[in-house]
């Protein structure tokens, strides 16, 4: 969110050019999907650790785990196919069009894998207070 909302419109109004800010964005986005792979990595040992005292909700857990991890493995895909319509050497974008339609899609999985992320941090976040309740009960 940090980088959306601060460093790309500070880093186009400092180079000048949202083109030129694009090329900086191709480089910290190889940086910002190895960290989410990270995290999702994070979230499956998680799941697999922990013990959800709901059904449902552990279900629900992992059936958006399972999606997080669909769209980062389609994230990367988008990243590479965008990469190739880039020239670092020359700053040009060989088909703008593509890259227009390629990268709308690519915020859009991104946004909505941020929603989905949320909820997930809320979910884990609830499951910790049952298992946090239960063992306090059990004592």
């Amino acid at each position: 969110m940090f980088y959306g909302a601060i460093v790309v419109p500070v880093g186009t109004m400092v180079l000048g050019s949202e083109s030129l800010q694009g090329f900086v964005t191709q480089s910290v986005t190889n940086y910002l999907n190895i960290i989410g792979f990270l995290a999702l990595i994070i979230w499956l040992g998680e799941l697999i650790l922990q013990r959800d005292t709901l059904k449902i909700r552990r279900n629900i857990r992992w059936a958006i785990l399972i999606l997080l991890i669909v769209m980062m493995c389609l994230l990367g895909w988008l990243h590479m196919r965008l990469d190739q319509l880039l020239d670092a050497e020359t700053y040009v974008i060989s088909n703008s069009d593509l890259f227009t339609r390629l990268h709308s899609w690519y915020l859009i999985i991104i946004t909505i894998q941020w929603a989905f992320s949320l909820v997930l941090v809320g979910l884990t976040i609830w499951a910790w207070r049952d298992a946090q309740l239960f063992n306090s009960k059990s004592r």
